[in-house]
């Protein structure tokens, strides 16, 4: 039995922070929890969510390893103005200083969605680096259609204020081609996602427009550059695939197994681009040989 119960790790995410890490010369500070014991593995979230998308997992994982999570500037708890700089760009030099803010000298990675683009950017080659968990994210072949369609509205007029309408109108946000697509249980938009992720964006102007300027910031050359990092991370790399996802698909996964030096694909049946929220202990299960270097 795990030591943390769900309820507990729903918890942790609302109350404040451990700390703040200051990125400096304007460019927020970061909200910092950690949890767990054993080796060090650091959590990067997605758009448009924060660590807490990670609670799910924290119950599986908290026994195995130490876990770091990081809310990127303009998400979650984290510290920002309108002067921060709320771009991918920016958000791969905020991972990048992580472990150096917090003094790891050996640390595995886990991104979702974005947050799985990003992190690649900013540890490839790192020699601190043990391992990779990567679930649900970008893939070298380029961008399926349904992501296309989704970025492509970043360049759309009220885009900050659509989104805030769009995340309050409970039927509006299941549809397929809003948020409907992240879940194959699409009940699951309500209740915690709802709470952390959803009710912000309606509620929060500041936190819907950094969502919005991040958004913008998206550019493709991100996705083009995968290939040659994949060849730069050496270290065992899980892969983590939710079968329904709409937007990472699942045979380009399979192909992406080989762009990776050491890679394995685990496949989360019945599930999305949120498979860690729909079926969290099959995937914690999947990423701990890799995260704790015994698989």
């Amino acid at each position: 039995m795990s030591t943390m119960t769900e309820a507990a790790a729903a918890e942790l995410f609302r109350r404040s922070p451990d700390r703040f890490l200051d990125l400096g010369s304007g460019a927020g500070q970061l909200a910092y929890r950690t949890v767990g014991r054993g080796p060090d593995v650091l959590f990067v979230h997605g758009w448009p969510v924060s660590s807490a998308t990670f609670r799910t997992l924290l119950p599986h994982l908290v026994d195995h390893v130490t876990c770091h999570l990081i809310d990127l500037p303009g998400a979650g708890s984290s510290r920002f103005t309108s002067g921060t700089e709320l771009t991918i760009d920016g958000h791969i030099a905020a991972v990048r200083r992580v472990p150096e803010l917090l003094g790891l000298e050996r640390f595995a990675v886990v991104g979702h969605d974005s947050g799985g683009m990003i992190a690649r950017h900013a540890v490839a080659g790192d020699p601190r680096l043990t391992a990779m968990g990567l679930i649900d994210t970008e893939q070298p072949q380029g961008m399926s259609r349904r992501f296309k369609l989704f970025v492509s509205v970043r360049r759309a007029p009220g885009l900050s204020a659509s989104l805030g309408w769009l995340a309050a109108h409970r039927r509006l946000r299941r549809n397929r081609f809003v948020f409907g697509g992240a879940f194959a249980d699409r009940s699951l938009l309500d209740g915690e996602f709802d709470e952390f992720f959803l009710r912000p964006l309606h509620d929060e102007p500041a936190r819907r427009d950094a969502a919005a300027r991040l958004l913008r910031s998206f550019d493709p050359q991100h996705v083009r550059d995968l290939a040659e990092l994949h060849r730069r991370i050496t270290v065992p790399v899980q892969l983590v695939w939710g079968e329904q996802d709409q937007f990472f698909p699942l045979t380009w996964a399979k192909e992406m197994v080989a762009t990776f030096p050491d890679a394995l694909l685990h496949v989360v049946a019945g599930a999305g681009l949120f498979c860690h929220e729909e079926r969290p202990a099959e995937v914690a299960q999947a990423l701990l040989p890799t995260l704790l270097g015994v698989r």
